[in-house]
């Protein structure tokens, strides 16, 4: 299954969440066994031999393809939350939004120096998200090897805020 047909199982919804956005609807593609399989393994090609040893799931449908990610690739699973969902001790991040700031969270002990992390979400759009998950894994002092989305809506520019790492998307709408 290639790019094209991938990206024949996201549907575009017009004015979602709001008029003027275009929301790209990824629910076409878990619905189908063999598309979300080829997804699955489009996103991790690029760092199938990068000797990862944790997946961060960016919240929350990011944890669809990360965990079963993680197993594919024999690795545990660490989740990246927004303020106050996890239970320990916690390290976090905030980062830039259009009107205002967000911040993300991770718990402290979740990876090590020893640890080659790729981190995962949906979809790559401003980047504020991934950078600032990045930046958590790299304040714990581990390794990110990579950062791979399902799509990324390259005309938003947040490929080249992700502060060098290397990004993988299987779909690309626009340019950057």
């Amino acid at each position: 299954m290639n790019e094209t047909t991938i990206r024949s199982f996201i549907r575009d919804v017009p004015d979602f969440p709001e008029p003027g956005i275009v929301f790209k609807d990824i629910t076409p593609l878990l619905g189908d066994n063999g598309a979300f399989n080829e997804a699955i393994d489009a996103m991790i090609e690029p760092f199938r031999d990068s000797g990862v040893t944790k997946v961060v799931g960016v919240e929350a449908r990011g944890f669809i393809f990360a965990a079963p990610i993680a197993v594919r690739l024999g690795a545990g699973f660490v989740p990246v939350r927004k303020p106050g969902k996890l239970p320990h001790d916690v390290h976090h991040q905030v980062y830039d939004l259009e009107y205002g700031t967000d911040r993300v969270e991770i718990h402290r002990d979740a990876a090590t120096p020893d640890d080659n992390v790729l981190v995962v979400d949906d979809v790559l759009a401003t980047g504020g998200t991934g950078r600032a998950s990045t930046d958590l894994i790299r304040a714990l002092g581990a390794h990110v090897v990579g950062f791979t989305v399902l799509a990324e809506l390259a005309f938003l520019g947040g490929r080249e805020r992700m502060g060098g790492v290397d990004v993988h998307a299987v779909v690309r709408y626009g340019a950057s």
